[in-house]
């Protein structure tokens, strides 16, 4: 099957050949993402040590999200520059962002090891229901987590530049291979040696290493591919440039951790230990749907960011007209699917505890409706980066995965008791698709699409 470029008139065909990869990429990297859930959950005894993964977690994805800020954004400036047939520049500039995203991984993962022991506890100190065993298992999974920042940074970077590579491919290969070192060795460390979090934490680590480092040893080997790694420039306005185009997808997972360290804290009180499992549960079911509309709209990003370069109007609206249409079709499909699997996906990761199935089999249920509507926004939130607009997409991004979901994490538990909670991800949804819309059509003819 011949694969899709840049430069292509876009038919359906095509958009399929041009994100398949990148789907199956974000829906496998989601995967095995929640397998040290599944591993805890069901080879240690009671729920501290998945409560722990579930508190912790949030703080590591703050501090890897400068991985998917660097690669959206980097992404949209190369396929703009190389849209404009200036490939020299447009290598520089992917060089200097890979390297830069090292230096600040390396800086980061050493401060941010000091600080995971005070944040986790302050989290902990916020309900009596948190035990200490709790918050010594997410310190110990936390610290050694974060010693691999730079190499999760890197992966995260590299899913989006394989993509303007056109080697899509081999983003999956690397995701896949980092996917199953992670699930094999969650075996060995969880499920035989039983080492907990530890043992989950050394196995993601070792899935980072895969999934970072290779692509980094990838690019610098090839040479004659439409990007390389090689020599560069400082050039701080590249940087801040490629850092201003990905702030949605930076304030996106930097507003999802903190929404979910609001939704943990409401739920501890509200629930004790099974509601933050709960929403544990929920939230790793929805990474694996949502992974479709993200992965979508990794494959689309750099055609749209070409089109723009090369100023091609009539692509671009030929892309936004089919992507619309695939992305409703998919979010009825994944909306069925999700409202008469919950309980299936439930008890999973529930061990036999029949209250925790019933608590997130209701919230899986209530949270199936999002799925109606978060496409539509992550794509909408995408399709700016790649116009080179971080303004317009960081606000769609803080309006679907902050402000909406807090704002109705606190109102709706007041209205309709502590069940309305379950309800503040479907509501933030909801409206975050009639903003996306509002700014989608208040943009036509800047970009004349």
């Amino acid at each position: 099957m011949e694969k899709a470029h840049l430069n292509d008139h876009f038919n359906y065909l095509k958009i399929f050949k041009m994100t398949i990869f990148p789907i199956v990429m974000m829906v496998f990297t989601s995967l095995y993402s929640i397998i040290d859930g599944i591993f805890v959950s069901n080879f240690t005894e009671g729920g501290d040590a998945f409560a722990a993964i579930n508190l912790v977690f949030p703080f590591i994805m703050i501090i890897g999200s400068i991985g998917f800020m660097m690669g959206a954004g980097g992404t949209a400036l190369v396929s703009k520059l190389l849209g404009e047939q200036n490939k020299e520049k447009a290598n520089k500039v992917f060089s200097l962002i890979i390297y830069s995203t090292i230096v600040i991984g390396l800086v980061i993962s050493i401060s941010g090891y000091f600080a995971i022991e005070p944040i986790v506890r302050a989290m902990g100190s916020i309900t009596d229901t948190a035990t200490e065993a709790m918050i010594k298992d997410g310190i110990i999974y936390g610290k050694i987590l974060i010693l691999a920042q730079v190499a999760f940074m890197l992966q995260n970077v590299f899913q989006s530049f394989f993509m303007v590579a056109e080697k899509s491919k081999y983003g999956f290969i690397f995701t896949f291979a980092a996917g199953l070192t992670n699930m094999l060795l969650d075996g060995v460390f969880i499920g035989w040696l039983r080492l907990g979090v530890i043992g989950a934490a050394v196995a993601t680590i070792a899935g980072y290493l895969v999934g970072g480092i290779g692509p980094l040893l990838y690019f610098f080997i090839q040479k004659k591919g439409i990007i390389s790694l090689g020599k560069t420039e400082f050039d701080i306005k590249a940087i801040l440039r490629s850092a201003y185009n990905g702030m949605s997808e930076f304030v996106s997972n930097i507003s999802m951790s903190v929404v979910s360290i609001v939704y943990n804290a409401q739920l501890l009180k509200m629930y004790g230990q099974n509601g933050v499992s709960a929403y544990g549960i929920v939230m790793y079911v929805s990474f694996v749907f949502i992974a479709i509309f993200i992965g979508y709209s990794l494959g689309m990003a750099p055609v749209i960011g070409y089109n723009y370069g090369a100023q091609n109007h009539e692509e671009l609206k030929n892309v936004l007209k089919k992507s619309i249409l695939v992305i409703a079709v998919t979010s009825i499909f994944m909306f069925a699917f999700a409202l008469f699997t919950a309980g299936p996906f439930s008890r999973i990761f529930s061990d036999g505890d029949e209250s925790l199935v019933e608590i997130s089999t209701l919230a899986m249920r209530v949270n199936s409706v999002a799925f109606l509507a978060c496409g539509f926004s992550i794509f909408a939130s995408s399709f700016f980066t790649a116009l080179n607009n971080g303004t317009i997409s960081a606000i769609i991004s803080i309006l679907r995965t902050l402000f909406f979901q807090i704002l109705f994490a606190y109102i709706l538990p007041l209205i309709f008791g502590k069940e309305g909670i379950w309800w503040g991800m479907t509501g933030g949804e909801i409206m975050a698709l009639f903003m996306s819309i509002i700014f989608l059509l208040a943009n036509r003819k800047k970009y004349g699409y």
